[in-house]
Parts: structure tokens; C-alpha cells; sequence
């Protein structure tokens, strides 16, 4: 299967091009990006211009980008008016929150991607009609602001009652959306489990975020290398392998102390487990 790293694994560092040439020489041929301002500030056009000038002359391709989900350089932890929320019932506020959306897919303009990463809501949020209907008006809204850019936005299941794999698919019986989807093995199982997840989403799955958890706590952990993970990886890769030619294998890790020496090898070391499996 193709192997993407996303850079959720640096995402407390400046993403420069030193840090995507070292991806590149590691051997792994393309990235998600992780929209976070202490990371990539999608605001920041030199920065976007510099990334834009660097790819234009790499063989690394970048796949995707993950939606923002604070305005803050300090996830969110500078007040709850940072979290970047499609489900806000208030249109004055939610046009904020496509607007800043926006700002973050205009960097195809520079950068050319495939898709983009987007929650409808945030973790643990109730299921609300009022949120549904918001969440369709700023996607419709979306959608259209992606594709006259060449991105295609993919809908991520979130342990939330808005979008679980199960709500997602009510998402799209109620709306008619049209929208695909990226399975998230971690969040998959802190729900109903890989296997449920991926039976219903599989026949719109255009992504993955590959990670492990202890099936309550959203720790992004290295599969195979991290203690506590609880993912049956064996019977996860003959799911993702019946339909592989619909996605690749995208490594979305949070930083260990362990691995933070050396993480580009834990990553491949991943990429081989999984393919052993």
C-alpha cells in the first residue's frame, strides 16, 4: 500500500523544509500536513510560499492537509473562542470559522493537494439537529470553495455523536451530501471498533489515519511500538487491504518521548509491521 506520514508527528515545531527533506530521505514518498499555526501557518504567506517552492522541485508529494482546528499557536489553550468548529449554530460565528477553513485551502494555490481532512465538531460533542444543519450549510459552502481549488474534502469520524462511522453515514442519509471519507483507526476504537467503522465507511473511504490507543483515550500511540495500544493489527490490514487501491496507509502519531530521537525510523519501522501483518 502507499505510505504517507503526517506531520501531526512535528506538530509542536515550525514545519520548514529541512523537516520535510528529512521525511523525504527517510524514504517516504508523501505527507499530510497538519494545519496548526505553531506548525504550518496557513496565514503566513512566505511560509506557505517557501513550502510552495520547495515541493515544486521534490519528488515528496503532498497528499493532504488536516483542517485547523484552533486560530491559536497554542491548541486552543488560549480560550474556547480558538476552537475552529463547522457545527456552531450561530451563522455570524460559523462564517468565522469557514472563513479561517478557507484561509487554510488557499494554500493549493501554491501547494497542490488532494484532499482535505475536516471533524464535524469536536470530541465528545452531543448529537444536535441545529449542529447537523450548520454542519451542512458551511460544508456546502466548503465543498464548493475546494473543488474550484482541485481539493476534495474528506469527512474524519471523531469519537463525538455527530461523527462516528455510524453518524456519519446518517450525516449523508440526511443531507445527501456527497461527501467521501478517511477512516481514523484510533478514533474507530474509542467507538464501535475498526471493523464496524471500516464495513461502514468503506465504500467512500478515500484515507486513513493510522494510530492506536487503550480504547478510551485519544493518545495517537505508535502502533506495534507503544505499550497500551489495543488494536488488532492483523485483522485491521486484511480490512484496509480489500480495498487498497482506494487509499494509502497515512501514519497520523503524536510525539513520544521514546521515539523522539529518532522518529522517522519508528515510523518505517511501523510501515514494515504493517505490511507484515
Amino acid at each position: 500500500m502507499n505510505h504517507v506520514l503526517s506531520t501531526h508527528l512535528f506538530v509542536n515545531q515550525r514545519l520548514t523544509v529541512a523537516m520535510l527533506s528529512r521525511i523525504q530521505q527517510a524514504g517516504i514518498p508523501a505527507v499530510e500536513i497538519f494545519c496548526a499555526r505553531q506548525h504550518l501557518d496557513y496565514r503566513n504567506k512566505a511560509q506557505v510560499a517557501e513550502l510552495g517552492h520547495w515541493f515544486r522541485d521534490s519528488d515528496l508529494k503532498l497528499h493532504s492537509l488536516h483542517s485547523p482546528m484552533y486560530t491559536d499557536e497554542i491548541w486552543g489553550r488560549s480560550g474556547p473562542h480558538t476552537v475552529v468548529t463547522i457545527t456552531e449554530p450561530v451563522k455570524s460565528q460559523r462564517l468565522q470559522w469557514v472563513d479561517e477553513i478557507k484561509r487554510a485551502l488557499e494554500t493549493a494555490e501554491t501547494v497542490p493537494f488532494s484532499y482535505l481532512i475536516q471533524h464535524i465538531g469536536v470530541s465528545g460533542e452531543e448529537f444536535d439537529m441545529y449542529k447537523v444543519d450548520a454542519a451542512f450549510c458551511a460544508l456546502e459552502e466548503l465543498s464548493l470553495f475546494a473543488r474550484q481549488r482541485g481539493v476534495e474534502i474528506l469527512l474524519e469520524n471523531i469519537p463525538n455523536d455527530l461523527s462516528s462511522a455510524e453518524r456519519l453515514l446518517l450525516f449523508e442519509e440526511l443531507t445527501h451530501i456527497g461527501l467521501n471519507y478517511v477512516l481514523d483507526t484510533g478514533h474507530a476504537n474509542m467507538k464501535e471498533g475498526v471493523e464496524a467503522a471500516y464495513n461502514l465507511m468503506k465504500g467512500r473511504l478515500r484515507s486513513t489515519h493510522i494510530h492506536d490507543n487503550n480504547g478510551t483515550d485519544d493518545k495517537h500511540l505508535f502502533p506495534f511500538l507503544s505499550e497500551g495500544g489495543t488494536i488488532d493489527w492483523k485483522k485491521a490490514m486484511e480490512l484496509l487491504r480489500s480495498r487498497e487501491s482506494q487509499y494509502p496507509l497515512v501514519l497520523e502519531l503524536k510525539e513520544q518521548p521514546e521515539y523522539a530521537a529518532n522518529p522517522l525510523d519508528a515510523a518505517l519501522r511501523i510501515f514494515d509491521k504493517l505490511e507484515e501483518q
